[in-house]
């Protein structure tokens, strides 16, 4: 069994043996009661999320505005909605005149289906028959038209479970995942450490304005890093490459070897996004785009659908190299991007977000927790050894001790388990995960997303860099041509070199 937490919150002795023997700025950077080295929770941001999804339901239905149940999906001022009907009196004429109806408003019939009543036991008459229409019409239409067809059938109705939220479908759409969470904010938050510092503060803008006028298939604009952020990310880089030989998985180790070798990463140079972006593409297919701040847990995964990773290029305080309580680029090019040089861990990676496309807000809540719980803070398997995967210890030297220590609780992956998981982003984690593998943490989470409830499945395509959305049976027969061809190709392979 695995160590678990000191209930009294006491630190073990083990630990403070092994703080003792490190210098001062070592010291401070694990035991700060301000402790704050971690990017921001997915978590919270999706909780909000969803509390307000549902306190906008209960006025609406507190209202009796019944609309937005209907709509399964709205974009540039045209809803798509499923409406399920029977026919009034059970009579077959009454089928055209409601389809008259859809055709007055200009609705474009998408999906038409005749079936049995769910609460009817055979179709022996019509009345034991009901229709389902998906249609797209203009919102500005949709309650007049809604109307008018309920007064030619009868039993009116759409199912919850059909609706889903926009996410985009081609990676230009990106552009429009740019929603941002304002914690953390140094122009708001009086805890930030350069709230009150006005150079540093107008420097930021600076530096995020970029993210704000940038657009995909840009360059990324290069960032002329002052000598006070070379030497903040001097400090954080030295401390943390001593560990990590000790610390880090094997395949953060080896990917940080050849970003040193390519993409200019050292001591005294804080390498820029563009030339990492090209680089991890050319190995896995990842490529980099700038942000901001914290964005939407909901538009934060959809990026990850497109194997994009959403990356800062400001860097924190110098007051507080050890300490940051947002992602900067200490966080992200330590962190997040050597992992995403790895071909298992950058498929896991848009895995997750493959999976949160279009679902609801109490699943991008779990999403975000596994998120946590794996991306961010990930322990492994490697040689009989624990081993840290998850960016948030990669990138916290302080944290990175303690993941490995004995005193927090370590539990095998379960991702049912992990997506209920309560979580800490004031503090080291008492909880971690551990996986055997990079596969079989891959396995698990798609059996998980797989139980995922959405009217629809998705595939990704690498040749045009969009979403595939998979509803009904000729679209998939599509898709597997396509499987059929590269199996094909490696059949012919397999009895070409045996």
């Amino acid at each position: 069994m695995m160590p678990t937490s000191n209930p009294t919150g006491s630190t073990p002795k083990s630990f403070r043996r092994a703080v003792s023997e490190l210098d001062s700025r070592q010291a401070e950077a694990i035991m700060s009661p301000r402790f704050k080295g971690r990017k921001q929770s997915l978590i919270e941001d999706a909780r909000k999320e969803r509390e307000a999804a549902a306190a906008a339901a209960a006025a609406m239905a507190e209202s009796g505005d019944t609309l937005e149940t209907l709509v399964f999906e709205e974009q540039n001022g045209k809803a798509i909605v499923n409406l399920i009907f029977t026919l009034s009196g059970g009579k077959t004429a009454s089928l055209s005149r409601t389809l008259k109806v859809f055709e007055t408003f200009e609705a474009k019939i998408q999906h038409l289906e005749s079936r049995l009543c769910k609460k009817a036991p055979s179709a022996s008459v019509v009345t034991d028959l009901e229709y389902l229409v998906r249609c797209e019409i203009h919102s500005s239409d949709l309650g007049t038209m809604v109307s008018s067809v309920k007064r030619v059938c009868e039993d009116l109705r759409s199912t919850k479970e059909d609706k889903v939220h926009w996410f985009p479908k081609r990676i230009s759409e990106l552009d429009k995942c740019h929603h941002l969470v304002t914690k953390y904010d140094p122009d708001m938050d009086l805890d930030h450490p350069g709230f009150s510092d006005q150079e540093y503060r107008k420097r930021r803008k600076m530096i995020t304005d970029i993210a704000f006028n940038y657009k995909h298939g840009d360059p990324i604009p290069r960032v002329e890093y002052t000598a006070e952020e070379i030497s903040t990310w001097r400090e954080v880089y030295s401390m943390l490459k001593n560990l990590y030989p000790t610390h880090a998985c094997r395949e953060h180790t080896d990917a940080l070897g050849l970003l040193e070798r390519n993409c200019g990463y050292s001591e005294n140079n804080i390498p820029q996004l563009e030339d990492v972006s090209r680089f991890i593409k050319e190995r896995t297919g990842f490529q980099l785009r700038p942000v901001a701040g914290l964005l939407s847990a909901r538009d934060f995964l959809s990026s990850l659908a497109f194997r994009v990773f959403q990356c800062t290029q400001y860097i924190r305080h110098a007051s507080s190299p050890m300490h940051s309580p947002e992602p900067d680029c200490c966080h992200e090019l330590l962190g997040h991007v050597p992992m995403l040089a790895d071909h298992t861990f950058a498929q896991f990676s848009q895995d997750i977000g493959l999976a949160s496309l279009g679902v609801s807000d109490e699943e991008i809540e779990k999403l975000s927790t596994l998120y946590w719980f794996t991306v961010e803070f990930g322990l492994c398997k490697q040689n009989g050894s624990l081993k840290a995967y998850g960016a948030g210890l990669l990138s916290s030297y302080g944290e990175l001790i303690h993941c490995l220590s004995d005193e927090p609780e370590v539990r095998e992956f379960d991702p049912d388990a992990a997506a209920l998981q309560p979580y800490q982003d004031q503090n080291y984690q008492p909880v971690y995960f551990v996986s055997e593998s990079f596969e079989n943490a891959k396995e698990k989470l798609r059996s998980y997303a797989a139980r995922i409830k959405r009217p629809f499945a998705v595939q990704y395509d690498p040749y045009t860099f969009s979403i595939h959305i998979l509803d009904n049976p000729h679209k998939i027969c599509c898709s597997l041509g396509g499987v059929k061809d590269t199996l094909q190709g490696l059949t012919d392979a397999l009895n070409m070199i045996s």
